[in-house]
């Protein structure tokens, strides 16, 4: 049940014995936009390495160490059609240290580096300043040195190539961060401090009375009410993109797209985690039975869906000489689970690994909170762990073939060497 401080900054308390730890973790919402994607996340560099009190990293860390070793971290995410700034922190819970007042001081740490950036006369202090950017931009560029996750970021640009916003990876692009200034920076702050709906969650052996008490500290005001799309949806197209890419690489990356039209908020969501299962999801699935195994036509082939976009992603790394081979595999993988062709044990098989990541996750606090945040931003899809597990269940063989007939490809990447590069 979420408690609302301000208007539009929610604070949500999961008391739990199970972890000798607290973990707060406050959450900036906006619409994904291009322009100020590569911005919030240059932000959030800043904002985890130093503040006006601790403006040195040196400075920053012997404050965590201070607090028994607590861990701090900012992050960046795309859900859907949101933007998301995340600002995550750890410790010891007091009971255990005979510290009673180490949450007060842990939440202390955090108004300091939310509230109080080292901003000099209405800019970001330049040397910190320079020093991210420059890291950032050297970021972004390494990720083109990493060819599973280009070839991954390029199929996605590729497969939305017809919006901006999402075509973009989560942490922008490096162009969109080398004339971007200390100052800019700060209107990115200012816009995301004062105008983001917030979540704010904690997890651990807590009183929620003491809890509420301190969070009210934090000097948040109302926010404006902003109506907020989580689901992207695009239509389909009669033409596949096609996109080739040739580089001195040693490995071939096939990469496929395709369009699912399944959201989170659809009960079908369930018979696509079983049809993902099956298709490319796990190790006993047709893509890795079939086109690694069997056939040993790649190093590695899977699929993963994304119930915010409506989009379902094939990657594999392979021989370039193999290419046609293996995309006439892969779609005979498809093939076969729209014509139904799925054995009882297979079927078993999907569900049980499904139900036992499931159980996992409800042992991990940040899946604890991210069931929470979708609890309140897609209303409705709130359900008990005996629900989830039946609605899992009662996934059939006819189901997860309709599903499979909704399937459409709509992206191809391929990156290979040059013809004549041995």
């Amino acid at each position: 049940m979420a408690i609302e401080l301000k208007k539009n900054v929610r604070l949500t308390i999961l008391p739990t014995k199970k972890y000798k730890t607290i973990r707060v973790f406050i959450r900036f919402t906006s619409q994904l936009a291009a322009e100020t994607i590569a911005k919030r996340t240059l932000l959030t560099s800043l904002l985890e390495t130093s503040s006006l009190r601790y403006p040195t990293q040196t400075a920053f860390s012997t404050q965590l160490a201070a607090l028994y070793g607590a861990s701090f971290g900012m992050n960046v995410n795309k859900k859907g059609d949101l933007h998301q700034v995340n600002v995550a922190m750890s410790f010891v819970n007091g009971k255990y240290v005979a510290d009673e007042k180490l949450f007060a001081q842990a939440i202390s740490f955090l108004k300091e580096v939310l509230f109080s950036p080292n901003i000099i006369q209405n800019e970001f202090e330049t040397k910190n300043f320079l020093i991210e950017k420059n890291n950032l931009i050297a970021y972004m560029r390494s990720i083109a040195e990493d060819k599973q996750a280009f070839a991954s970021l390029s199929l996605q640009e590729l497969y939305f190539s017809q919006s901006s916003n999402q075509k973009i990876p989560s942490f922008g692009r490096p162009e969109d961060l080398v004339d971007v200034t200390a100052k800019e920076l700060v209107e990115t702050y200012t816009s995301m401090i004062k105008e983001d709906p917030v979540d704010i969650f904690v997890i651990g052996d807590v009183e929620e009375a003491q809890v509420v008490e301190v969070m009210e500290g934090l000097p948040f005001a109302d926010r404006p009410e902003k109506d907020l799309t989580v689901f992207y949806q695009q239509k389909t197209e009669n033409v596949i993109r096609e996109k080739i890419v040739r580089e001195p690489v040693t490995q071939a990356k096939l990469n496929l797209g395709y369009h699912t039209g399944i959201y989170y908020n659809q009960p079908e969501r369930f018979s696509l985690m079983v049809f993902n299962g099956l298709f490319g999801g796990f190790p006993h699935s047709k893509l890795f039975m079939n086109v690694r195994e069997k056939e040993s036509l790649a190093y590695y082939a899977s699929s993963n869906v994304d119930t915010f976009r409506g989009y379902l992603s094939v990657q594999t790394g392979i021989d370039g000489n193999n290419r046609d081979q293996v995309f006439a595999l892969i779609e005979q993988q498809l093939q076969s689970l729209q014509k139904g062709e799925i054995t009882e044990a297979e079927l078993a098989q999907t569900k049980a690994m499904l139900k036992n990541q499931f159980l996992l996750s409800l042992d991990s606090p940040q899946s604890l909170i991210e069931t929470e945040y979708l609890n309140q931003w897609v209303p409705n899809t709130e359900m008990s762990e005996e629900q989830f597990i039946q609605r899992l269940e009662e996934v059939s063989v006819t189901d997860v073939q309709k599903i499979a007939q909704k399937i459409e490809l709509q992206a191809v990447f391929f990156l290979d060497k040059e013809p004549g590069h041995e």
